[in-house]
């Protein structure tokens, strides 16, 4: 090296003081050391999906969506008071597709179980008479092997409490299941199905089996009031029972029923519900999540995402 060159790369080096060494060494130390002081399970975070699609059998194909996210120990912590909100309100069986599958209900309880929850309800308001929801379904015998009076129809005027909703555009309040008030965690568990007057019935409107009075919200703009109802009542957990489809003649059926044995599961609603509309046929045709109005203002609200080719997706076979 010339002595010409020497001296132009001295004059690029300027002195600094101890202090200023010492300070700039432990700069770079933390940020070359930044990972190791990351929470191991913020990093893992970073790696779940925002979905996770399984297809195969409901039991391990449940557990497996529900593993993908973090597992429920995720959502469910030692002692928590947990409500599952399945489809409940029809007294027909799983080939109807008008109800939640059991078995789905059934491994969400276990897993909620498995995680240390201190009690956990299956609740629903139900359309038909209790007692045959209860049964027909075949959710009461399905949870009654791990708790008896586990899952419940609620429909005693005593059991829910008055509510003003902050922020809702049509329904202002309304009454909610005590349980569902005072519970930890909230997961919802719908049957993937069409609807007459929604268009579909999924996580977000499933909430309306949480409260009293359903029929005001018809009488209101419905999908207006399904977001406000959303925006109060939303779950931690959403667990879509897509294992069968009840493409048309929702909600109680009978219709054209699908079998594509999937699970969707998801901590963000509107984002399980937008990905299960673009998944499957519904009368007949193909749609997008933004055609379902209370999908596409509960995106606009900020309550989730319906940008699904934004979002991660975990997909896996059981």
């Amino acid at each position: 090296m010339s002595q010409q060159t020497r001296s132009f790369m001295k004059s690029l080096i300027k002195p600094i003081d101890r202090r200023t060494f010492l300070k700039q060494v432990r700069g770079l130390a933390c940020f070359a050391g930044a990972s190791m002081l990351v929470p191991a399970s913020l990093w893992a975070q970073n790696k779940m999906p925002d979905l996770a699609v399984v297809n195969g059998e409901i039991e391990p194909a449940v557990k497996k969506a529900v593993d993908m996210l973090g597992g429920m120990s995720r959502f469910v912590k030692n002692g928590s008071r947990v409500v599952i909100k399945p489809n409940m309100s029809f007294a027909s069986g799983p080939e109807r597709a008008a109800n939640t599958h059991p078995l789905v209900v059934k491994t969400l309880a276990q897993l909620c179980r498995q995680a240390g929850a201190g009690r956990v309800l299956v609740l629903d308001n139900p359309l038909a008479p209790a007692e045959q929801c209860i049964e027909n379904s075949g959710i009461g015998a399905a949870c009654s092997a791990i708790e008896k009076d586990m899952a419940q129809t609620v429909s005693d005027p005593s059991r829910f409490r008055e509510v003003e909703i902050s922020g809702a555009k049509s329904l202002k309040q309304t009454d909610v299941m005590r349980e569902v008030l005072n519970a930890d965690v909230l997961i919802a568990a719908p049957q993937a199905k069409s609807h007459s007057g929604a268009g579909v019935s999924l996580s977000m409107k499933g909430m309306m089996g949480l409260i009293s009075n359903r029929r005001v919200m018809h009488r209101l703009d419905l999908h207006e009031s399904i977001v406000d109802l959303a925006s109060l009542l939303t779950p931690d957990l959403v667990v879509v029972d897509a294992s069968r489809v009840l493409s048309s003649g929702g909600p109680g059926g009978p219709g054209t029923v699908l079998t594509p044995k999937t699970i969707i599961a998801s901590a963000d609603m509107v984002a399980a519900d937008a990905y299960t509309v673009s998944s499957f046929e519904w009368y007949g045709s193909r749609y997008s999540a933004d055609q379902i109005k209370h999908i596409r203002m509960a995106h606009q609200r900020g309550l989730g995402r319906m940008d699904i080719d934004k979002l991660k997706i975990g997909r896996a076979t059981v």
